[in-house]
């Protein structure tokens, strides 16, 4: 699907210059930009390589590994559900998964994994769909006791995708909470847990949901879980940085193959967090959606009203968006999106109420309603989320936008 350009005054040159720098350096081996006005692509430029290797040039619909920018598809999926009145935001989640009642919580200051007492309160879909709800993820604080149980009990979405949505909320049920419900934030496995709800709640396996609710009606053709043997050649080779600790260092190697790597198989874990691929074409159509209202080319996913409920944050009072090892300061969280509560000095007072996510490998989303600007950058290197390229991308984005 090609992506039509409009007009406009905007000189996109330090944008474009800057970004193949990244590729010339050898920080990143592709990377792809888009900017968009309301629904209208001002610009769009591919740059480096589908593969060092070969140095085949990145292709237009090249098909990227999206990890957690899956996230915002699996959020709008359960909340089309909730327009339906298939249930309530404050319901507990064991009304329609029973094996996450009688939670346990880790007691504070916990060295081990079964010092617990029980949860004071009830895990809501409102808390899944906003990481509140005590789960983590496993990986993010390998050291933590938390971690550590989820590392022992087989709950590694990174590297274990031999059990279905519904083995994994199992096994997820039968471990500690990280904290009571509601009463912080932590980065999880919350997301699977809401695509085993959409699971349940429509009947249908959360890929042919996804598939004859979003994606065919918007045309995304190449959007799935996993990459057919007849389009490897349009999937992206992806690479890690030779020091994970300096992202501005240069050097690359090979971290998943695009002909006999993960996703070259279908797979059980159908992960609402983070499983799947998608070109920018693709994307591109359901961002359109997150920026219209919800509808896009007389597909209505969701109603106005329900996507600026998604976009106000959920946390309690004091409770922010925090990472070990990113700063985000003065971000919320609402229904499946970060939201930008406060600007940093060196951030234009436009960034307020920006609603963003991006995924592990550098394919970063976010929606200026401020300005009626759009940002997608995308890249494929892992680690690549909060890398210096995506936030030189958002800036000099910005400082256009106020000319």
């Amino acid at each position: 699907m090609s992506i039509e350009i409009s007009p406009s005054y905007f000189d996109f040159s330090k944008l474009h210059q800057r970004m193949q720098f990244y590729i010339d350096e050898e920080i990143l081996s592709c990377c792809a930009t888009l900017i968009m006005r309301g629904t209208e692509v001002l610009d769009y430029k591919t740059y480096g390589f589908m593969d060092l290797e070969s140095k085949r040039p990145l292709l237009d619909d090249a098909i990227y590994r999206m990890y957690s920018n899956t996230k915002l598809v699996t959020s709008v999926a359960l909340m089309m559900l909730w327009e339906k009145g298939a249930f309530q935001l404050d319901d507990p989640l064991e009304v329609y998964m029973p094996n996450f009642k009688d939670m346990k919580v880790l007691r504070s200051g916990a060295k081990l994994s079964d010092d617990v007492v029980p949860a004071k309160q009830k895990i809501s879909i409102r808390h899944c769909l906003s990481h509140t709800a005590g789960f983590s993820y496993g990986f993010i604080e390998p050291n933590s006791v938390i971690d550590k149980a989820y590392a022992a009990g087989g709950l590694s979405v990174i590297s274990d995708a031999s059990v279905s949505l519904e083995d994994f909320c199992d096994r997820l049920s039968s471990l500690p909470l990280a904290y009571d419900p509601g009463s912080s934030w932590r980065y999880s496995v919350a997301t699977d847990v809401c695509a085993r709800l959409v699971e349940v709640l429509s009947g249908k396996a959360f890929d042919e949901f996804l598939r004859e609710n979003i994606f065919q009606p918007l045309g995304m053709r190449d959007t799935d879980f996993w990459v057919p043997q007849d389009k490897t050649d349009r999937f992206i080779t992806q690479y890690a940085p030779v020091d994970i600790f300096d992202p501005m260092k240069p050097g690359l190697t090979k971290h998943d193959d695009p002909i006999t790597g993960e996703y070259n198989t279908k797979r059980a874990f159908l992960s609402g967090g983070g499983g799947l691929v998608s070109t920018v074409s693709d994307y591109l159509a359901f961002l359109k959606v997150l920026v219209n209202g919800g509808i896009w080319n007389g597909v209505q996913l969701l109603k106005p009203e329900t996507l600026s409920m998604m976009r106000t944050s959920q946390l309690a009072d004091g409770v922010k968006v925090a990472f070990p090892m990113w700063s985000m300061p003065g971000t919320g969280f609402g229904l499946g999106f970060a939201i930008k509560l406060e600007t940093k000095k060196d951030e234009p007072e436009a960034a307020l109420d920006e609603y963003h996510w991006g995924g592990m490998a550098g394919t970063h989303s976010w929606m200026s309603p401020r300005t009626d600007i759009t940002g997608f950058c995308l890249t494929q290197r892992m680690p690549g989320f909060w890398h210096p390229f995506s936030h030189e991308f958002k800036s000099i984005v910005y400082k256009l936008a106020e000319q």
